[in-house]
């Protein structure tokens, strides 16, 4: 059964889908088997695998409200080596359509479901706000990956998303926990940026993940030549580090693992 993880942040310019479409080709380079699903209708992540987001006639959206199946959906990214359910503009009438359906909220769950034991990791990029698209995520996900840059602004939308988390775990589904803070864009030299990073070491311990992302300029140009950093440029000091989070999440996983077979 595969680690069903969303990427999110409710707030915007974070990283967020720089780090799921890079951690899903890490993740392929480590021969895992991964689907990323495109949850927001920037349709970002999709450009940023390399698919083109308007010649795609089937999308998430169809997915979400029924009209089309996984495999009529999913594609192949050219360059990560990963499988994509991509997303349009279509996206945008979801939150309207859902409604009208029943258990708008569990959608994606119901797909995720059927298809979960063909991959090792499946990544959902959601929207940067809490709708019902994100909540769709939410309820099927085992955890969220935070990335966030260290900035004072940022540690208002960490609170807001954890107190999200906290909700949807009382609520919809109980197996949802914080699997780790990424540490993105950041600046060494900037002493600000140093002393969020301690704070949020301070204040969530272990749940900050060892790696660290450095603002890098090779991982902002790939997108627009429809490629993950870690093909675009694999040398870069940006790719090396999401390659290195890649090789962090599966040990982790791993050791998560080892530790509930002994405590059963």
């Amino acid at each position: 059964m595969a680690y069903i993880f969303c990427v999110a942040n409710q707030k915007g310019g974070v990283g967020k889908t720089t780090t799921a479409v890079n951690t899903a080709a890490a993740l392929a380079r480590r021969r895992q088997k991964v689907l990323l699903i495109d949850l927001d209708a920037q349709g970002n992540a999709t450009m940023g695998s390399g698919v083109e987001k308007n010649d795609c006639e089937l999308t998430v959206y169809q997915l979400l409200i029924g009209e089309a199946s996984f495999d009529e959906v999913v594609k192949k990214s050219p360059s990560g080596g990963y499988d994509l359910i991509p997303a349009n503009r279509d996206l945008s009438a979801a939150e309207i359509d859902l409604m009208q359906l029943k258990n708008p909220d569990k959608r994606l769950k119901v797909v995720i479901d059927q298809i979960a034991d063909r991959y090792d990791f499946i990544l959902i990029d959601c929207p940067p706000s809490l709708s019902m698209i994100t909540v769709n995520a939410l309820c099927c996900a085992r955890g969220v990956i935070i990335p966030m840059r260290c900035e004072y602004f940022a540690l208002e939308g960490l609170s807001d998303l954890v107190n999200t988390v906290r909700r949807i775990r009382q609520n919809k589904n109980a197996d949802l926990q914080i699997i780790g803070l990424l540490r993105v864009m950041f600046d060494a030299r900037m002493t600000l940026q140093k002393e969020v990073s301690e704070q949020l070491k301070e204040n969530f311990g272990d749940r900050v993940f060892d790696t660290v992302i450095p603002r890098n300029v090779r991982l902002a140009e790939a997108p627009s030549y429809g490629e993950p950093g870690i093909v675009y440029d694999k040398t870069s000091r940006g790719a090396k580090a999401y390659l290195a989070f890649g090789r962090e999440l599966i040990k982790r996983m791993k050791s998560a693992e080892t530790a509930q077979t002994e405590e059963e």
